[in-house]
């Protein structure tokens, strides 16, 4: 079952009251959203996004089942958050909330290649009714150093160049379209080497597959400004984030509007989960979260 990761800090930052106009904008599982629904009650408003269409129809059926008439899912990409929701609650929402990470059901259920620790079909795409790019295009036709600079760009893999060199040997001799079979070819480069961290050596790459087919690094940017666009005055917007990366991401666009007076931040450093939530749930070990208030109409 999909933990949601941060949800008491998350809830305390929003503070969702009676009434109150939300969107959690990658609502993946749905349990910040439940939690926020609570919060606001019957007179209030909860609209989910995501863009993978199979949990979008989990969600509405959900919904439909438990006479949630107040929480709206909708098929779309975050970034895309200013065009996907009702005009007619742009500059009222109190506040969106982006969770960047994936849910338990990409690994468990999707069967999409998330996981190197499941035998599926290398596609990475959340949204696989879409038209992107999937990990068996990049790794069997990519150019050996196009591939090396995502896997270093977008998982800060030590062996980038060496994976990618073994990557295109590897699919000389037969396409590469299994999570199996590309671990198996990651598993090689490191025999003999330091592996740093305690972390399965195809950790790092399957990171930067699923960023670099997703698009997220870029995504990240367009869904922050489109969300500061729709909130009210006083609005919030949250992002919880799983990796260094997605952090600077994040920590640097509110920072520079900040700086620039439209925003005031929430918390100066991020929220990490207590040694507690990391025990019951491994996935939030890695979480921060960060915040910030507009205050610039002009935004």
């Amino acid at each position: 079952m999909h933990k949601s990761v941060l949800l008491k800090e998350t809830l305390e930052i929003l503070d969702p009251q009676p009434g109150g106009i939300f969107i959690d904008a990658t609502v993946n599982g749905g349990g910040h959203a439940r939690a926020i629904l609570e919060r606001v009650g019957g007179k209030g408003t909860v609209i989910g996004i995501d863009w993978d269409k199979d949990l979008v129809e989990m969600l509405r059926s959900e919904a439909a089942q438990k006479e949630y008439k107040n929480f709206h899912v909708i098929y779309g990409n975050y970034k895309d958050i200013e065009t996907v929701i009702p005009k007619k609650i742009i500059g009222t929402v109190d506040g969106v909330l982006f969770d960047f990470g994936y849910s338990s059901y990409h690994i468990e259920r999707a069967g999409r290649g998330f996981s190197f620790q499941k035998n599926e079909p290398l596609d990475m795409r959340y949204d696989n009714h879409g038209a992107n790019t999937t990990a068996k295009t990049i790794v069997n036709t990519w150019p050996q150093d196009s591939i090396a600079d995502i896997l270093r760009a977008c998982g800060e893999e030590r062996y980038a160049r060496e994976i990618a060199r073994a990557i295109v040997q590897g699919r000389k001799e037969k396409e590469i379209a299994t999570t199996y079979e590309l671990v198996s070819i990651i598993e090689r480069v490191f025999r003999g080497r330091s592996r740093g961290r305690n972390i399965h050596p195809a950790t790092r790459t399957f990171q930067a597959l699923r960023i670099a087919v997703n698009e997220e690094f870029e995504n990240i940017a367009e869904g922050l400004a489109g969300a500061f666009r729709i909130v009210r005055i006083g609005g919030i917007v949250a992002a919880v984030s799983f990796h260094s990366l997605e952090d600077r991401i994040v920590k640097t666009f509110f920072r520079e509007r900040a700086q620039k007076g439209e925003v005031e931040l929430v918390n100066k450093k991020p929220i990490v989960p207590t040694q507690n939530e990391i025990q019951m749930n491994r996935r939030a070990r890695s979480a921060k979260l960060r915040a910030a208030r507009k205050i610039n109409i002009s935004l």
